[in-house]
């Protein structure tokens, strides 16, 4: 788990695109991701992201960690 404190906005906004959502700007530094299953994920791209927020987005992408990591590492 500690690979997922270390986790930067815009990273994880990438990770997202990697598996189908779709970036689209959001409010001051924020961007809002549409992903395939309908959710709409909110990321602020400043810093590194808390690991609730993270792990929050992480499952309304409809993902797991471990699959969050693996397209993470992808880069």
């Amino acid at each position: 788990m500690s690979l997922l404190r270390s986790v930067s906005g815009k990273d994880a906004v990438k990770t997202f695109v990697k598996a189908g959502g779709v970036a689209r700007q959001g409010k001051g530094d924020h961007v809002n991701s549409k992903m395939p299953n309908g959710q709409l994920i909110t990321i602020p791209v400043s810093g590194d992201l808390k690991i609730g927020l993270l792990k929050s987005a992480i499952r309304k992408a409809g993902l797991d960690d471990e699959e969050f990591l693996d397209l993470l590492k992808g880069d």
